[in-house]
C-alpha cells in the first residue's frame, strides 16, 4: 500500500532529524543543494528564473519530482529581478539584468561598500549608518539619501518636528520611497509565491531543508558586504579593535532577524552560509579571535531558541574542526565544503551530524561509475553509525542532471542501515 504525502513527509523529517541527533535512520537522508540546477534540468535560461516566478517554482517541482531528495534546497536561489531593478542594486550582477549575461548565474561585485573611517560612524549609530551612508552606495536609487539631514537634529524637541520636517521636503528623497516601495512589493510577491511553492511541496511529502530564513556569522557582515575581502583583510591588521567591535555590535541584529523568521517557519533549520573563515582566509589565531566567538554565539543562540544550526562550511574546514567539537552534542548540522572526512567523522561522530563533501565535479562530468564509487565511499566513511545526510560540497548550477540521478539512486541503494 502506497503511503500518503503526511506519511513521507514524517518519514523525510523524521530520517533527516534523526541523523542530526546523531542515530541512525532507516537510511542515510539524500540532500542535493541544487541552488540554480532547475534551470538547466528544464531548459529555461536564468533570465527566465529571474524575472518570470511561475516558471522558475514550476521548474523546481518538476526537478524535485524527479530526485525525491529527503529535504530540498530553497528555491530563493532565483532572486526577484525586478526588485533588483527597481532599486538600482550595484552589489551584485543577475542574469536579465545588472549586466550579466541571460544563461549565466549571479556574480557578486567586491568593494569596499564601507570606508575604512566610517567604522566610528556605524558603532556610534548603526540605523543612521545604514540610511545615509550604506544604502546610499549599494542601491543606486536609494542614492538621494546621503544627502537626508540627521533625523535626531530634526525631531529631539517633539512637536517642533512638525516644523523642521520641512527638511524633507526634497521630490528626490520621494524618488528614492517609491523606489523602495517598488522593490518591496515586488519582493512581497516573489514571497508569496514561494510560499506557494513551499505549501504544494509539502503537501505532495517533501520537507524544505531551512526555513525561509538564514543568517551569516558576524565576520562575514562586514568581510561579504561591507567592507569587501580586501577591506577586511587588511583589518585584521590595522583596526582589529574597530572590526571587534563592529560584529559585537552587529551581532544582536542577525539572531533577531533569523529567529524571528525561523519561528514563523514550520521548519526550524536555520542555514549559516560561511565565507571567510576557512582554512587559507585566516590563519588559526585569527579564526581564533575574529571568527569563531561570533558564530558560536550565533550557533548556540539559535540553539537555545529551539533552532537547528546548518552551518556551510565554505572551503577547506580541516583545520577548524577542533573549535567544532565545542558545541552540545546532536543539536547542529555541519555541512561540509572541503573537509578531510576521516577526520570530520572521528572527530564530530559525537558532536554533530556530518553532511556534504560530494565533488561537484563528479556530478558535472561523471561518468556513472564515478559517481556511485564517491557515493559509496562517502557513505562508508561518514555515514558509519548514523550522523550523516548526503549532500554536495557546494552548489550544483552546473551538474549533469543524469550524473545527479545517478547519485540519488546511489545514494538509496548504498545508504540502508
Amino acid at each position: 500500500m502506497s503511503k500518503t504525502p503526511e506519511q513521507l513527509y514524517q518519514e523525510r523529517e523524521q530520517r533527516v532529524m534523526d541523523a542530526i541527533a546523531l542515530k541512525k535512520p532507516d537510511r542515510v537522508p539524500f540532500f542535493p543543494c541544487c541552488n540554480l540546477m532547475a534551470v538547466k534540468y528544464t531548459g529555461i535560461t536564468p533570465a527566465k528564473a529571474f524575472y518570470d516566478y511561475d516558471a522558475w517554482f514550476d521548474a523546481n517541482e518538476k526537478m524535485l519530482a524527479d530526485l525525491e531528495p529527503d529535504i530540498y534546497w530553497p528555491a530563493m536561489s532565483a532572486y526577484p529581478g525586478r526588485s533588483f531593478d527597481a532599486l538600482q542594486l550595484r552589489q551584485l550582477k543577475w542574469p536579465g539584468g545588472g549586466d550579466a549575461p541571460d544563461h549565466s548565474g549571479i556574480q557578486y561585485t567586491d568593494n569596499e561598500y564601507m570606508k575604512p573611517e566610517e567604522y566610528d560612524r556605524f558603532l556610534d549609530d548603526p540605523t543612521d549608518y545604514f540610511i545615509r551612508c550604506y544604502l546610499p552606495r549599494v542601491f543606486g536609487s536609494l542614492e538621494p539619501l546621503k544627502n537626508l539631514p540627521y533625523f535626531p537634529t530634526l525631531f529631539y524637541a517633539g512637536y517642533r518636528g512638525a516644523m523642521t520636517c520641512a527638511a524633507l521636503a526634497n521630490p528626490d528623497y520621494v524618488k528614492a520611497i517609491e523606489a523602495l516601495y517598488k522593490a518591496a512589493l515586488e519582493s512581497a510577491e516573489y514571497y508569496r509565491k514561494m510560499a506557494e511553492f513551499d505549501n504544494r511541496m509539502a503537501a505532495l511529502g517533501r520537507p524544505g531543508a531551512f526555513a525561509a530564513a538564514s543568517c551569516w556569522a558576524p565576520f562575514d557582515v562586514f568581510g561579504d558586504v561591507h567592507r569587501g575581502m580586501r577591506g577586511t583583510m587588511m583589518d585584521l591588521y590595522r583596526r582589529p579593535d574597530k572590526l571587534l567591535a563592529a560584529i559585537e555590535k552587529i551581532t544582536p541584529a542577525i539572531l533577531q532577524g533569523a529567529i524571528a523568521n525561523a519561528k514563523r517557519s514550520n521548519i526550524k533549520r536555520v542555514f549559516i552560509p560561511l565565507h571567510w573563515g576557512a582554512d587559507n582566509f585566516m590563519s588559526d589565531d585569527q579564526f581564533k579571535t575574529f571568527y569563531w566567538p561570533g558564530l558560536k554565539k550565533i550557533i548556540l543562540a539559535l540553539i537555545d531558541e529551539g533552532l537547528t544550526p546548518c552551518p556551510f562550511f565554505e572551503g577547506e574546514y580541516t583545520s577548524r574542526l577542533k573549535y567544532l567539537t565545542e558545541l552540545p552534542k546532536g543539536k547542529v548540522m555541519g555541512w561540509f565544503d572541503r573537509v578531510d572526512m576521516v577526520k570530520a567523522k572521528e572527530m564530530l561522530k559525537d558532536i554533530m551530524c556530518i553532511c556534504g563533501n560530494m565533488p561537484t565535479t563528479v556530478l558535472q562530468f561523471g561518468p556513472a561509475e564515478s559517481v556511485r564509487e564517491e557515493t559509496k565511499k562517502l557513505i562508508d566513511i561518514a555515514g558509519k553509525g548514523g550522523g550523516f545526510v548526503m549532500s554536495c560540497r557546494s552548489v550544483l548550477d552546473e551538474a549533469d542532471p543524469t550524473m545527479v540521478k545517478v547519485w540519488a539512486e546511489a545514494t538509496r541503494e548504498y545508504g540502508v542501515y
